[in-house]
């Protein structure tokens, strides 16, 4: 490429004679001039182009294409200066400044992955492997991939030959096995998490030890949860890989059903009993009415009649506090319609009354 920009730019530079230091000079404006040309002009265009067209991408993506481009004419205008002033090190000062311009694209590369993946995730239709599920996966691969391919175009740009680097990597990767085993568990406990999908960002789980809480992040080494007292726990993947764990935020939809058991006096009417915890859910906006609240004669227990009031909400985030509104009201409502709830009470007979002395 630069070879090409100063063939492009050298009988330009015929024109203002002789002088290395004013063709240097006259380098650096007309890359300034066509790197502003690409920013303003160029990317605007194609912008508009790709708006018009059935291709959805994300505008933050070209948000994220101008510096990069921008910042490479720049580059590739000053190593043609420095090629027509032949300072010492010329190689030096070339690689670093190639090797700027490989950082520039590594970061837009990374930042851009992330911002193409998530409109393919939200267009599930016409990409079905792409979708908040897999987002996590497909991401951290192609973030491992970039850096990858970034680190070996750098130390070829610096003439360092890799054969050897690679053939020690084999070695080297066998002592980390045995040393890292624990954390290559994790690591592809996250990748086979991420495959199967058992939860997502977002989802709200109970695990095997009894923490509930929400899920923030999907991890290639942990997973992040997010609990009711506001404390994150970090799991290890391959421990959460093998435990049993409840999604309450699971299947056809996000409604999660409360059940809240009452008792209720062997003398209390259970019509009325009915009735009354009817009432309570169908006055709760919160409640859903589909799938429509219902009231269960559960058993007969010890000495009190076992109902139970089942209704769903719409996220499980808010369980507990309709369970605590829901328990308040029943406990009103019985109060005003005389219906007693038992409790555990010993009654004490004296058979015969000590005689005084």
């Amino acid at each position: 490429m630069l070879e090409k920009f100063q063939t492009f730019i050298a009988p330009i530079l015929e024109s203002f004679g002789d002088s290395p230091m004013i063709q240097a000079t006259m380098v650096v404006l007309i890359s300034f001039v066509i790197a502003s040309i690409f920013k303003y002009i160029v990317i605007a265009g194609l912008k508009r182009i790709i708006a018009r067209s059935k291709i959805n991408l994300a505008n933050g993506f070209w948000a994220l294409l101008h510096g990069p481009i921008y910042y490479t004419v720049l580059l590739i205008g000053l190593s043609s200066a420095l090629s027509i002033l032949q300072p010492a090190y010329l190689f030096i000062w070339l690689s670093v400044l190639t090797s700027i311009g490989m950082l520039i694209w590594t970061l837009f590369l990374l930042r851009g992955n992330r911002v193409l993946l998530q409109s393919l995730a939200l267009n599930p239709a016409r990409f079905q492997s792409v979708n908040h599920k897999t987002l996590p996966l497909f991401q951290n691969i192609l973030n491992i991939v970039i850096i990858i391919l970034s680190v070996y175009l750098i130390f070829s740009i610096w003439n360092v030959d890799m054969t050897a680097w690679l053939a020690s990597a084999g070695i080297v990767g066998i002592a980390v096995g045995f040393a890292a085993k624990d954390t290559l568990a994790n690591l592809f406990s996250g990748v086979f998490i991420m495959a199967d999908a058992p939860y997502k960002v977002g989802d709200y789980v109970v695990l095997d030890s009894g923490e509930r809480g929400e899920i923030t992040h999907i991890g290639l080494r942990s997973t992040r949860m997010l609990t009711r007292d506001d404390i994150e726990i970090t799991i290890p993947n391959s421990v959460i890989g093998n435990t049993k764990i409840v999604n309450e935020s699971g299947g056809p939809h996000e409604k999660s059903r409360c059940r809240l058991p009452i008792g209720v006096s062997y003398d209390a009417d259970i019509d009325l009993v009915r009735s009354v915890l009817m009432a309570v859910a169908n006055n709760d906006k919160s409640i859903c009415m589909d799938p429509e609240p219902r009231v269960r004669f559960r058993r007969f227990g010890g000495s009190s009649l076992d109902f139970e009031l089942l209704v769903w909400i719409d996220r499980p985030a808010i369980k507990g506090r309709i369970i605590d509104i829901l328990n308040c009201s029943i406990l009103k409502e019985f109060r005003a319609n005389n219906i007693e709830i038992p409790y555990a009470k010993q009654d004490l007979y004296i058979k015969e009354m000590p005689s005084p002395k």
